[in-house]
C-alpha cells in the first residue's frame, strides 16, 4: 500500500505508526512545511513543501483563524501536485487536519481514502464555553457565532473525510453524531517500557539532588496557564509549602500560551499567579520551589519517577499525554474530577481527585496523599497496570491504529462535493 502522512510537524502523532507502517512494507511519504530539504526518516520519505501567502492585514478576526488554515492548505496542495507528477498515487492518506493542510488533497487524488486525526471539535455550551467563571467571555453570544466559524475547518473536512481517529473518548464526543459513526477511538499509546517506575531515579537541580527518599510534589503544563489549572495550583502553593515542611515542589512548563485567552499584554501567566501568592509565601518556603521550564525527556522522566504526588488539573479539553505518562511511571496523583480526566482515573482507584476549583480541598487532599505510603503505593501500582491494559503502544495502541489504516483501503473513497 502507499501511504502519504500530511502534519505540519512530522512526526506528530505519526512518531510511531510511520516506521510501524514501513516495517510492514509499505511505501509511507510525509508532505510536511517542517523541513527544508527532502529526506529519508526511518524508512518514511519526507518530502517538503513551503507555505506561500500570508494573512490579510485587518482582516475581519473571525477569519483569521480559517485564511491561515486555508493558506497552509493551499501550499500543501501545491506540494500534493508536485508528488503527483512525479507519479506517486496514495491509496490512503493520514492527515492531522487541525492546521488545515489535507483540505484539497482528495481534489488531488480523488480516488485516496482520508482518515483524519480527530483531535477536537469546539463546543459553546458550557463547560466547554466559559467553564472557569475567573475569565468569563467578554461576549457570550458573539463567542458562540466567533466558535461557530472555527469550526469551519472541522466542517470541510468532514465531507471529504472517510474515517477518522480520537485518541479519547471524550474527544471524539465532542464531534457532531453524524462524525462519530465514521471515528474509531484509539489513543497514541504510552511506552510502558520506557515510562516505567524507577526506584535509584534521581533529578538534579542546582546544587539540589532530588530521590525518592525526598517528598517532591510535582505539576506539569506545557505551557503555564489556566487552562491546564495553573492559578488554581499556584494559589494552593501557600498553605501546601506551609503544612509541608519538608517537601520540594517542581513545575514544568514555558511561558507561552497554548490554550485559551493570552495574558495581558507584556506579561505571562506563570509571573502574573507567582505574583498574586508570593507575599504569602516566607523566602525559605519559596526556596523548595523549582520552576524548570521545558526539560528534555529523560528529565521529565526522571522528574516522574521521583514524584511523591503529582497534581493534574485540566479544564474540559483534550487530555494530556503526561497524565498518561504519570500513571505509567507508578506515580501517586491528584486530579481534577473534570471529564477528561474521568475517563481514564477513578476516584480511589488508581488515583484521587477533587473539585477543579476548591484550592482547599486540593491541599487536604495532597496531604492525604503524601501522609499515607500504602495509598500511594496501591494508586500508583494500579494506575500503572490500568495504562499497560489499556493505553501500552506496543500491546495496545500501535496495533489498533495499524488496524485503522488497513481497514482505511477497504473503504470506498468519499467523493468531493461542490
Amino acid at each position: 500500500m502507499k501511504i502519504l502522512l500530511i502534519h505540519q510537524n512530522f512526526p506528530g502523532q505519526y512518531k510511531h505508526l510511520a516506521p510501524a507502517l514501513v516495517k510492514q512494507g509499505h511505501e509511507v511519504v510525509a508532505l510536511t512545511c517542517k523541513v527544508k530539504e527532502p529526506q529519508i526518516w526511518q524508512g518514511v520519505r519526507i518530502v517538503p513543501y513551503k507555505i506561500q501567502g500570508q494573512s490579510t492585514p485587518n482582516v475581519h478576526p473571525w477569519l483569521a483563524d480559517f485564511e491561515t488554515k486555508l493558506v497552509r492548505a493551499t501550499s500543501c496542495y501545491r506540494g500534493a501536485k508536485g508528488l503527483k507528477q512525479q507519479g506517486f498515487e496514495p491509496d490512503v492518506i493520514c492527515a492531522h487536519h487541525g492546521w488545515g493542510e489535507s483540505l484539497f488533497l482528495k481534489d488531488v487524488w480523488p480516488d485516496a481514502r482520508l482518515g483524519l486525526y480527530c483531535e477536537l471539535y469546539h463546543l459553546t455550551a458550557h463547560p466547554f464555553l466559559n467553564f472557569d467563571p475567573e475569565f468569563p467571555s467578554k461576549s457570550p453570544e458573539a463567542d458562540i457565532l466567533r466558535i461557530r466559524m472555527k469550526n469551519m475547518n472541522n466542517r470541510l473536512h468532514e465531507e471529504i473525510m472517510d474515517a477518522g481517529l480520537s485518541p479519547t473518548r471524550f474527544q471524539a464526543s465532542t464531534f457532531p453524531d453524524h462524525w462519530q459513526n465514521r471515528i474509531t477511538v484509539a489513543h497514541d499509546g504510552v511506552d510502558t517500557e520506557l515510562v516505567r517506575p524507577n526506584a535509584g531515579a534521581s533529578l538534579q537541580i542546582g546544587d539540589l539532588t532530588l530521590t525518592r527518599d525526598d517528598e517532591v510534589i510535582t505539576f506539569i503544563n506545557r505551557n503555564l496557564e489556566p487552562y491546564r489549572g495553573y492559578h488554581i495550583f499556584m494559589r494552593a502553593l501557600p498553605a501546601i509549602l506551609k503544612e509541608r515542611p519538608n517537601a520540594h515542589v517542581v513545575i514544568l512548563g514555558g511561558d507561552e500560551t497554548s490554550y485559551g485567552a493570552k495574558p495581558p499584554k507584556g506579561q505571562t501567566w506563570k509571573q502574573i499567579f507567582i505574583d498574586e501568592v508570593r507575599g504569602r509565601i516566607p523566602t525559605p518556603h519559596w526556596n523548595r520551589v523549582h520552576f524548570l521550564g521545558r526539560v528534555p525527556y529523560d528529565r521529565f522522566l526522571a522528574m516522574m519517577q521521583i514524584s511523591t504526588a503529582h497534581v493534574y488539573l485540566t479544564y474540559p479539553f483534550v487530555l494530556s499525554w503526561s497524565l498518561l505518562e504519570a500513571m505509567s511511571a507508578g506515580c501517586a496523583i491528584l486530579a481534577s474530577d473534570t471529564a477528561p480526566v474521568k475517563e481514564v482515573m477513578t476516584e480511589g482507584e488508581n488515583g484521587l481527585m477533587v473539585d477543579f476549583f476548591d484550592t482547599e480541598a486540593l491541599v487536604e487532599r495532597l496531604g492525604t496523599l503524601l501522609d499515607d505510603a500504602d495509598l500511594r503505593k496501591r494508586l500508583g501500582e494500579t494506575a500503572r497496570e490500568f495504562v499497560r491494559g489499556k493505553y501500552d503502544l506496543a500491546g495496545v495502541c500501535l496495533p489498533q491504529h495499524l488496524e485503522w489504516v488497513a481497514g482505511l483501503e477497504t473503504l470506498a473513497p468519499r467523493p468531493i462535493m461542490d
